[in-house]
């Protein structure tokens, strides 16, 4: 005989509350020191990419979704980056095309920008 715990139907009570959002997007705003030898996403431009992320995400009429400045998201290397919760799926956009990209394949489609994807392979260099 176990100890397992039974499972029971939650106690709508108990049961958390929906999200919020449906998507929240966190933006890497970042910035390090000029010459810093990881770089830094904001002064790869991501305040500007964020501001236009915010702008677009709203002309699009994309609703439940939350575009975000972030502090340091680990991955400078590659930036700028940006994570979308809650797939928790990593993007290196360059460009506003890049930002239309995922916002009309992701937010607005349900799908992936592949070619903007950070993946598993993109690791920040030991050292």
């Amino acid at each position: 005989m176990t100890d397992a715990p039974v499972a029971t139907a939650p106690n709508p009570e108990q049961a958390d509350p929906p999200p919020y959002f449906t998507a929240h997007v966190f933006v890497c705003c970042n910035r390090r020191p000029d010459g810093h030898k990881r770089g830094s996403c904001a002064a790869a431009g991501s305040e500007a990419l964020r501001d236009y992320m915010k702008v677009r995400a709203k002309e699009l009429g994309l609703k439940g979704v939350r575009i975000n400045q972030a502090g340091c998201l680990d991955r400078c290397e590659f930036g700028p980056t940006l994570v979308i919760y809650p797939e928790g799926v990593w993007y290196a956009p360059k460009t506003r095309e890049d930002v239309d990209a995922i916002l009309t394949a992701h937010l607005q489609q349900g799908g992936r920008a592949r070619h903007l994807m950070l993946t598993e392979h993109d690791v920040v260099p030991k050292g």
